[in-house]
């Protein structure tokens, strides 16, 4: 069965809602003018990095010598396998350390950051332009920052670590703090409860298991991270993989390439077991 509705009807109600359907003049030119833009920037970006499928191709196959060079991963000796584990460990302390301190250090800016907590304008928007200032500079960059400060070492990559994630907690403990439900908060209040009390029970028990998430994500995704500043100077076994492609030691690259897979694997692993004890099985 079939439902038709009326033509006069029909042009009546597109005749009442024409700015709805088909939008105004002014949505229609932003919606063109944005996908030439995209479009643009993208032939921009192909012909400037002169991408051709021939490279392509071709550097498939460079790549496929560089994996038989590769091939079978070897440390060179056991006193050298020994330092790869030790430099190797050294980074997951570097990304550990480096993610909690961030993640304790960013949470009063994650809440004078969201608008469902602070209400002045003036100290929102100080709090949100500081998080995005120190957002926008990448880890290797304050890693280099880091290193003239307090010289190289680990101490410098664990700090340009904490430094990178500051911004970058704060932001999200915002959005997450802004999208928590106002019921809990109002119950808080309506029962008495100060400020602090509607933060604390009504805010925070909400929160928490999205900050832990993400907390968790971060170690696995900075234990990466410190193997790039490594390469700089700011320890961990980046060092010594900047040392072995530069010394075309094919074999010693790829073995420290596994040890970083190895231990990335095993973070996610654990960090998924904490992360499901911590919201519960119903998020599978």
């Amino acid at each position: 069965m079939s439902f038709a509705i009326p033509a006069a009807e029909r042009d009546d109600i597109l005749q009442r809602h024409a700015a709805a359907i088909r939008g105004s003049l002014g949505t229609r030119l932003a919606t063109i003018g944005a996908v030439a833009a995209v479009l643009g920037l993208l032939v921009y970006g192909l012909t400037t990095l002169e991408t051709t499928l021939w490279r392509v191709l071709a550097g498939l196959g460079n790549l496929g010598s560089f994996v038989v060079l590769m091939l079978p991963p070897d440390p060179g000796s056991w006193a050298r396998a020994g330092i790869f584990v030790h430099a190797l460990f050294e980074t997951i302390a570097i990304a550990f350390l480096g993610t909690v301190l961030a993640a304790f250090l960013a949470l009063p800016f994650g809440f004078l950051a969201a608008r469902n907590v602070v209400a002045n304008r003036i100290v929102h928007f100080l709090a949100r332009r500081s998080l995005d200032t120190v957002r926008g500079v990448d880890a290797l960059i304050w890693a280099l920052i880091w290193i003239n400060v307090v010289g190289l070492g680990p101490f410098a990559g664990m700090l340009a670590i904490m430094t990178s994630d500051f911004g970058a907690f704060g932001k999200l403990y915002s959005e997450a703090i802004e999208a928590a439900d106002r019921k809990a908060v109002e119950g808080v209040a309506s029962v008495g409860g100060s400020k602090a009390h509607q933060i604390r029970f009504g805010l925070l028990p909400q929160v928490l298991p999205v900050i832990a998430s993400q907390v968790l994500y971060f170690i696995e995704s900075n234990t990466r991270s410190s193997t790039i500043i490594g390469i700089v100077g700011a320890g961990g076994i980046g060092l010594y993989l900047a040392e072995t492609i530069r010394t075309l030691e094919w074999q010693q690259t790829s073995f420290l390439i596994l040890l970083i897979l190895v231990a990335v694997s095993a973070i996610d692993f654990l960090s998924g077991k904490l992360r499901f004890a911590i919201i519960g099985r119903r998020a599978v």
